[in-house]
């Protein structure tokens, strides 16, 4: 008998997994009707029903370890609940260092789980056989332990959702494949099924493995592949203690877990194996891949010397089943940029079981909202870009995503497939010179630059990757040191930019902007767009080209999410338009003290502080090219980002380094323009500065406009919020600290101690070479009745791979905190 479907509904989550039940259970939980649920077979069918029921803690952020956390409590209460046995123990986990590396990145871990007040121990190799009795401890250099880590049951952990939701009034179809999506004016309308519509207002894409495929159904980008992933179960073990915890070696590839008396074995190997590029079968349910023991057969040799009772335990199942995965390893969550109300849960990275829960709950939170509910930036769909769609470029890239889970993450490091996708027009000049480059957002970008003397001496400009002083350590210093007293260009072509102009263009961006923008021409603003919370949504300049049309300036990594927050608030009677032309322009910066000089000699156009001053722009001729030149500056010096069309940049670039101004100028990369910006206290956005992080409470309200006017579309973004947070006060504050111990390397999430007790965390990090100390951002806490400066002059340390180092704080910058040198 045919299922009766419905004509409409608000909310349809396509996929009956474990994210997908996820959802529509949190949705209905915060009080949402009418919401239904499409799965293609059966519940569980595709990825959810073979995952090996980890639930871990700590992941790579503080909200993605609170996520996984709340995560952990669901499924605490969720069999009482549904009265649904999932097989839950929190019997905890272990994971080991075989080399100080690893031990070193555990033990970074172990610090950042203190920030989210997790339960964590760092173990001694006697120690951690003490917790796992069966393991060899040969090689290992220590552990970390995490009590509350635990495994479920996966298929039955989905069907609890699964209860759970349908008791809120969730109505869950199974064997219902979709044959399209619905949507008009740019918001979805509805779903295609067996040959009907149902109009619905928002649609959900929880698809698994499937979801790049019902995202293109949409028209929506959602870059994902299946992978093969490999597990052994062996049969029934004696001595095996039902308790004992989950068991990582990532040095081995290998996870290890007890199952019913026997011992699941997984890898994670480095060379991964995509599947399913000329498409997934139609048929595919509760399937298993073909085996391939040759290929697991070397992460069983270490096992077995590793895990002694495997040598005598036969193997009972061989498993191989597909996992989809992401081209950075961080799962895909939110409303997509190409179409209202259609947001998508996909992309787990094998992480899903543990993701599930937070996932889910900070979805519907989302949707309720029409806004994330706090920071989500590290699992945004809007950080993908439309090239990562493409299936050869995502298929491969998954392989290295998935071979990168239990490889070292080491900072600066770098993907090596499908790189060069994107390229300045001085890219060959750059490489050419010695530079080591880096990808983000597909543009290749010089991270630093080997010396010619060391490239005379037959030294390659690749990283050596460490957790201390890397190899171009000592590069980045010159290069740093050249921006301070002398003269260093950056290639900032990868800027995304976007023209915005028409008649309403002053009001649309004074309705955007903090700042006010109402400015003369060819005057560039430092500007936040916020939130209704007075959170920071995008921090960059703005240029008033003419009255009615001004230039955004933002960074790569974050165009997809600024162009759509224009597009987003754009009022549909506005008379304005809306150009991305990132590529239509290079863009060259020359920074520091003798900036000035270099570009004089080159234009007979008065570049003097009173005929070119800080915060304008003009067109300037340099020799027989014309640019349009910003004076404004990233660093902290005196200087100009050069904007020049494209195909005129390499000549630019020749001109300016012809003659002595080869000896003049050195080239720098992105890693010195970070240590640079941060000895300066400027912020970087996705760290120091986000959707939940408040405008005042981040220290720019010297850049928000009170008196400016309202406009016809209303007062700006974000100024109730900034009026209410004044009535209040702050609860934190943003300061800049300096390790007093030169030697010690910071990062980013590293725990901030004031007194004894953690006040915060660090929100980016790096080594200032001029200040000759590591340096960082973070948010404190700011105690009742005291004022900004007495919480700056406290006694704080920071907390480094688990040993607290002595830390001075500043509310400005310890670098110029006049801003003399900028403003010369």
């Amino acid at each position: 008998m045919a299922v009766l479907l419905p004509n409409s509904a608000k909310a349809v989550v396509i996929g009956g997994g474990v994210v997908g039940c996820s959802v529509a259970y949190h949705l209905a939980k915060i009080g949402w009707k009418d919401i239904i649920l499409l799965e293609r077979k059966q519940l569980t069918c595709g990825t959810t029903w073979h995952a090996a029921g980890l639930v871990g803690q700590l992941r790579s952020s503080m909200n993605l370890t609170s996520l996984a956390k709340y995560t952990t409590d669901l499924y605490s209460r969720l069999e009482v609940e549904t009265d649904i046995n999932m097989g839950y123990k929190q019997n905890g986990s272990l994971s080991l260092a075989l080399n100080e590396d690893r031990y070193e990145e555990l033990s970074r871990g172990y610090s950042m789980a203190k920030i989210c007040d997790l339960e964590v121990h760092r173990l001694s190799p006697k120690e951690c056989l003490e917790i796992h009795p069966h393991i060899n401890i040969d090689g290992v250099v220590g552990g970390v332990f995490i009590p509350k880590d635990g495994q479920i049951d996966p298929a039955n952990v989905t069907q609890a959702l699964a209860k759970a939701a349908r008791a809120l009034g969730v109505r869950i179809f199974e064997n219902t494949p979709i044959e399209g999506i619905t949507h008009q004016n740019g918001q979805v309308t509805g779903v295609r099924v067996a040959g009907q519509t149902i109009e619905s207002e928002y649609v959900v894409n929880c698809a698994g493995m499937w979801a790049y495929d019902v995202g293109k159904m949409a028209g929506v980008n959602v870059p994902l592949h299946a992978c093969e992933h490999f597990y052994i179960v062996t049969e029934p073990i004696a001595e095996l203690n039902p308790n004992s915890p989950v068991l990582r070696v990532p040095d081995e590839c290998a996870y290890y877990k007890e199952d019913a008396g026997k011992i699941l074995l997984g890898a994670f190997e480095r060379n991964a194996k995509a599947w399913g590029f000329e498409g997934i079968p139609e048929s595919f349910c509760f399937d298993q891949l073909p085996d391939d023991f040759e290929h697991f057969e070397p992460i069983l040799e270490q096992a077995i010397n590793r895990f002694p009772l495997l040598e005598k335990a036969g193997i009972h199942t061989f498993f191989n089943g597909p996992e989809s995965f992401t081209p950075d390893n961080r799962y895909l969550l939110g409303e997509a940029p190409e179409l209202r109300n259609f947001y998508v849960a996909a992309g787990f990275n094998s992480i899903g079981i543990q993701s599930a829960g937070g996932a889910g709950k900070a979805l519907a939170e989302w949707m309720d909202a029409g806004e994330p509910p706090f920071d989500l930036w590290d699992v945004d769909i809007r950080r993908m870009l439309p090239f990562q769609g493409n299936r050869y470029y995502v298929r491969e890239r998954a392989e290295e995503s998935l071979g990168l889970l239990y490889d070292h993450h080491y900072p600066y490091r770098q993907y090596v497939t499908r790189r060069g996708i994107r390229r300045s027009p001085l890219h060959d000049r750059l490489a050419k010179a010695g530079a080591c480059f880096g990808e983000t957002a597909g543009w290749e970008r010089a991270n630093w630059f080997l010396p010619q003397e060391a490239m005379a001496k037959g030294e390659e400009a690749k990283y050596h990757y460490s957790w201390k002083r890397q190899n171009w350590f000592d590069y980045a210093k010159a290069e740093h040191m050249a921006v301070r007293q002398s003269c260093g260009m950056f290639d900032m072509t990868s800027f995304a930019k976007f023209r915005v102009e028409g008649r309403d263009a002053l009001d649309f961006m004074q309705y955007i902007c903090a700042a006010n923008v109402d400015v003369r021409v060819n005057r560039v603003v430092y500007t936040q767009w916020l939130n209704n919370r007075g959170g920071i949504e995008a921090d960059l300049t703005v240029t008033r080209l003419k009255n009615d049309a001004f230039l955004v300036v933002t960074a790569a990594a974050s165009a997809q999410r600024d162009i759509t927050w224009l597009r987003r608030h754009l009022p549909s009677d506005a008379h304005v338009v809306i150009t991305d032309v990132t590529s239509a322009e290079a863009v060259i910066c020359m920074m520091g003290p003798k900036s000035r000089e270099i570009l004089q000699n080159l234009t007979y156009q008065s570049l003097a502080h009173k005929d070119f001053a800080f915060g304008r722009a003009k067109n300037i001729d340099i020799d027989d090219v014309t640019v349009r030149a910003h004076r404004i500056s990233y660093v902290g010096e005196l200087g100009w980002e050069l904007y020049v069309p494209s195909d005129m940049a390499v000549r630019l670039f020749d001109i300016l380094m012809q003659g002595d101004n080869c000896r003049k100028i050195t080239l720098c990369g992105m890693h010195v323009l970070d240590s640079c910006r941060l000895e300066k206290a400027y912020r970087h956005f996705g760290h120091d500065i986000t959707d939940e992080d408040h405008v005042l409470e981040a220290g720019l309200g010297f850049a928000v406009s009170m008196k400016k006017p309202h406009t016809q579309f209303g007062a700006f973004i974000g100024k109730q919020a900034i009026i209410e947070k004044k009535e209040h006060g702050l609860k934190k504050q943003l300061l800049q600290f300096m390790l007093e111990d030169s030697e010690p390397l910071l990062y980013h999430h590293e725990p901030i101690w004031r007194d004894d007790v953690i006040v915060g965390y660090t929100s980016s990090a790096n080594y200032g070479h001029y200040l000759g100390a590591a340096i960082a951002m973070g948010y404190v806490a700011i105690q009742e009745g005291e004022t900004a400066m007495q919480c700056a002059n406290a006694n704080y340390e920071i907390e480094v791979a688990g040993e607290r180092v002595k830390a001075k704080a500043t509310t400005k910058a310890f670098y110029d905190p006049q801003s003399l040198a900028m403003r010369a």
